[in-house]
This record gives structure tokens, C-alpha cells and sequence, in this order.
């Protein structure tokens, strides 16, 4: 095997690694507002949250950006809190959203992107030529989102036109379910977990 297979493999297998859902739960929320026939906008989104994730994902590997995991851990639970917020309370669906949510993807891709690197770096930190491994591993993602986005466009197909659910309750599930889980995985972050008042700060003012 190529090392440009090696990485493409990783990449791929590390999108869908049920483990890291909260990459995958991402992606489930930012297009459960979206139809079948709604393709070209998905595909944009996809392509705008790959772009952010490469750039961040670069950047980190190459050690010319860098967070702490635990800031890391507590932002990627967080993009996915916003966009199901975004999906309830933004439901109308129209040509400036579908540019706004790409932005969004962007943004939020740069986040996720942080994410891969911690695992990315361990793996090519040894690597005297790194260019390469990082492209084959972001177009494996990249696949690897194309393998979500349509598992969920597959779902959403059969729920709305087999089973006769509203887009709407549709869209509530599955924006409810990411908020609470996100929810979980913000308040069990490390970052919130080592949080502590600042010393001195009096326990309680009653007596």
C-alpha cells in the first residue's frame, strides 16, 4: 500500500469511526434541513466544511496554529449545539440561508479541523514530507462525508415520502437529538469539568 493510500484510508475510516461521532453528528445536523432533490446545496456545504477543515487541519499539523484539546473538545460539541439551534429556529429554507449555512460549514469546519489534527499529528509527525500525507487524508474525510451525507439523505428520503413525516418534524428530531448530545458532550468536556471559581471567590453568600 501507497503511503497516499495509507493516508486516504485513515482519513476515510477516521470520519466514519463511530467512536468520533460528534464529526458525524455535525454533519447529520448541518443537512438534515435538506432534501434529496436539494443536492447541489449539500454538495456545496460539504465542499465549504472540507475547505475549512484542510486549511485548520494544515495549519495545525504544521504546527503554525495550535489549540489545547481540551478548547478543541469543548468547540466541536458546540458547532454542532449552534447549527441544531440554527435548524430549529432558522426552518425557512432559501437561496441566502443556503449561502449562509456554507459560511457556517466553513467556520465550523475550521473547528473540526483542529479535531483531526490531534490525531493527525501522532501519525506523521516522523514524516519528512508532509504535504502529501495531509492532502491523501483530507480527501479520505472528504469521501467520508460524501458516505454521511447520503446515508442521511437516504434516511430523511424514506421518512419523509415512505413513511409521510413532515420536513419540519423531521428536521425537529433530528436537530433535537444533536442538541442534546452535544449538550452531554459540552458539559462533560475537560474544559468545563476543570473549570473552578477563581480563588477567593466565597463558596456561597448565604450563612
Amino acid at each position: 500500500m501507497s503511503e497516499f493510500q495509507l493516508y486516504f484510508q485513515l482519513g476515510f475510516e477516521h470520519i466514519l469511526d463511530l467512536e468520533g461521532y460528534d464529526h458525524i453528528l455535525f454533519i447529520v445536523a448541518l443537512c438534515a434541513i435538506y432534501k434529496v432533490a436539494q443536492w447541489k446545496n449539500i454538495l456545496l456545504l460539504v465542499t465549504a466544511f472540507t475547505i475549512g477543515h484542510s486549511v485548520s487541519l494544515t495549519l495545525a499539523s504544521l504546527k503554525i496554529m495550535q489549540f489545547s484539546a481540551e478548547v478543541v473538545e469543548f468547540l466541536i460539541p458546540l458547532t454542532i449545539l449552534l447549527t441544531a439551534l440554527y435548524n430549529v429556529f432558522k426552518a425557512k429554507q432559501d437561496q441566502q440561508r443556503s449561502l449562509m449555512n456554507s459560511f457556517y460549514a466553513l467556520c465550523f469546519g475550521l473547528i473540526h479541523g483542529l479535531g483531526f489534527s490531534n490525531y493527525l499529528s501522532m501519525l506523521i509527525g516522523m514524516e519528512e514530507e508532509v504535504l502529501n500525507p495531509l492532502l491523501a487524508f483530507s480527501i479520505g474525510v472528504e469521501l467520508g462525508l460524501i458516505v454521511i451525507v447520503l446515508v442521511v439523505m437516504l434516511v430523511g428520503f424514506l421518512v419523509m415520502n415512505v413513511f409521510g413525516a413532515k420536513q419540519r418534524d423531521w428536521i425537529l428530531f433530528i436537530s433535537g437529538a444533536a442538541a442534546g448530545i452535544a449538550l452531554i458532550l459540552i458539559l462533560g468536556s475537560d474544559l468545563i469539568a476543570n473549570w473552578t471559581p477563581a480563588a477567593g471567590t466565597p463558596a456561597s453568600t448565604f450563612e
